[in-house]
């Protein structure tokens, strides 16, 4: 009896899943042990050694990637084994692998789901969806287009993260019209990872869209000592982002078809939904007032130069305050927030700090741009464009920036290429993470949809990479060249 109920046990073991876990164990056991790798050496004959630590960092990458694409267990499980396996194999001190799962950036993206869920359950979401779907019409293409206009514009002038968790409730109202329950369809994952793609594409236009700009105008005054302005940056992104967003719905167009052409009666069922709401109450009002009043502090600081000292994590975390002071959210609300994709930015924010701090990752970059320091122009720049697009897909975009552009600005020269280039080319690849949920938040944002798996994901990321790339080399080849920017030193 004993010996049939194992054999039972045994017929329910999942091996699929144990192999999987194995290959992450494997390549981390494969990295950490061994023996020691060669010292990477910039043009300047600097050596970067690559030691215990360093190694130590680049296994759990390795096993974090495996894991979270493969999705063998939940993903802030995942996050969890980052912090543990670190300080478990000292290669950093418990104290700092853990104390970056609270880091600003992720109460930020805390703050922002909060935002999120107080335009649901206040019905703001339902209200503005409705109005969109009685603008946009009955046809899916379209409503594929509205979604993503109205999330690359708001990209322009408040953080995609924000944007994606003011956007997710209302892309949640939109699919409920159209009739397939919560099941997973092609028009659900078009929707929900359209909304993450054309977030980083608009993210890219402005300095209000992300952090990742201001701080590679910074490393670029440091280096090159020129200043790149916010409306400079402007000029040369706008068509780019705009370029991409219109790309990317026809690539969502061929690869996630809706399966209905039209919604027959959705406008007239829009307009009585609508109707149905009522007036504005004052919770929707109180809401929309907190909301938009941090944004407009936030977006200050990028011209009130006494506001710029103020953290926006600081800002944005005042609306979640205020939201239970006026009493629009309550205790039981907590339980509402996805704590699994807080832990997966945790995860991401700490394994981004440990390959920056053990100078794994600037390792790798000297490793990976040197291979091209006598290439054509051109080539350096995809180079470099797509190493900031690698990267992106597993620390913070902002780490990607610091750690390839300081190295490529200083190469750059020797091949007589301008820094402008190299610099805009970096901002591009950087705001468009599209193979893994932790590249950035809108991506873990969509996820929560349950529309898709992080193996879809990662696959549909492949031909959506390779078109940000083309239009990355278009616009250093043609377009900005056009626009009067510099490719070649003089």
């Amino acid at each position: 009896m004993a010996s049939k109920s194992l054999a039972l046990k045994m017929g329910t073991f999942d091996w699929k899943r144990f192999m999987y876990l194995m290959v992450g164990v494997l390549l981390f056991a494969l990295v950490y042990w061994a023996p020691p790798w060669p010292d990477a050496v910039d043009p300047k004959g600097e050596h970067f050694v690559l030691t215990r630590e360093a190694k130590g960092a680049l296994a759990i990458f390795f096993l974090a990637g495996t894991w979270w694409v493969l999705e063998v267990v939940p993903i802030g499980v995942t996050s969890l084994a980052i912090g543990a396996l670190q300080a478990l194999f000292l290669i950093r001190p418990a104290q700092k692998a853990f104390k970056d799962f609270m880091d600003p950036s992720v109460m930020f993206i805390f703050a922002s789901i909060v935002i999120g869920l107080v335009f649901t359950k206040t019905g703001l979401t339902k209200r503005l969806a409705y109005r969109m779907l009685v603008i946009v019409g009955e046809k899916t293409s379209m409503i594929y287009l509205g979604c993503f206009v109205v999330t690359a514009a708001l990209t322009h002038i408040m953080a995609h993260t924000a944007v994606a968790a003011t956007i997710y409730p209302l892309l949640l109202a939109v699919y409920s019209l159209y009739g397939e329950g919560n099941k997973p369809t092609r028009f659900g994952k078009g929707l929900f990872i359209g909304m993450a793609y054309v977030a980083g594409a608009g993210s890219i236009v402005t300095l209000l869209g992300a952090a990742r700009g201001a701080v590679a105008i910074g490393f670029f005054h440091d280096i090159v000592g020129e200043n790149i302005s916010f409306f400079q940056l402007t000029y040369y992104m706008l068509p780019v982002g705009w370029l991409l967003v219109f790309l990317l719905w026809g690539f969502f167009m061929l690869f996630f078809k809706p399966e209905k052409k039209v919604i027959p009666g959705l406008r007239e069922r829009a307009k009585t939904l609508n109707a149905e709401l009522g007036a504005v109450t004052p919770k929707e009002i109180i809401a929309a007032i907190i909301v938009f009043g941090c944004i407009f502090v936030m977006a200050l600081r990028s011209f009130i130069p006494a506001l710029k000292p103020v953290d926006k994590t600081a800002i944005i975390l005042i609306s979640t305050i205020l939201f239970f002071v006026t009493g629009i959210l309550d205790l039981n609300d907590l339980e509402e927030i996805p704590w699994n994709i807080i832990l997966l930015f945790a995860g991401a924010m700490s394994i981004g700090f440990c390959l920056w701090e053990t100078g794994a990752a600037k390792w790798l970059a000297v490793n990976w741009l040197v291979m091209f320091q006598k290439a054509n122009w051109f080539v350096f720049v995809m180079s470099i464009a797509f190493f900031v697009m690698v990267m992106t897909n597993f620390i913070m975009n902002v780490a990607a920036i610091a750690i390839s552009l300081p190295v490529a600005l200083v190469i750059a020269p020797y091949l007589g290429v301008a820094p402008e280039v190299v610099l805009f080319a970096s901002l591009v690849t950087a705001g468009m993470p599209f193979l893994l949920l932790v590249g950035a938040a809108p991506n873990a944002i969509a996820y929560d949809s349950k529309m898709f798996s992080t193996a879809e994901f990662f696959l549909y990321g492949i031909p959506a990479s390779i078109l940000l790339m083309l239009v990355v080399g278009f616009a250093a080849l043609v377009l900005w060249p056009l626009m009067g920017m510099p490719v070649l030193a003089k």
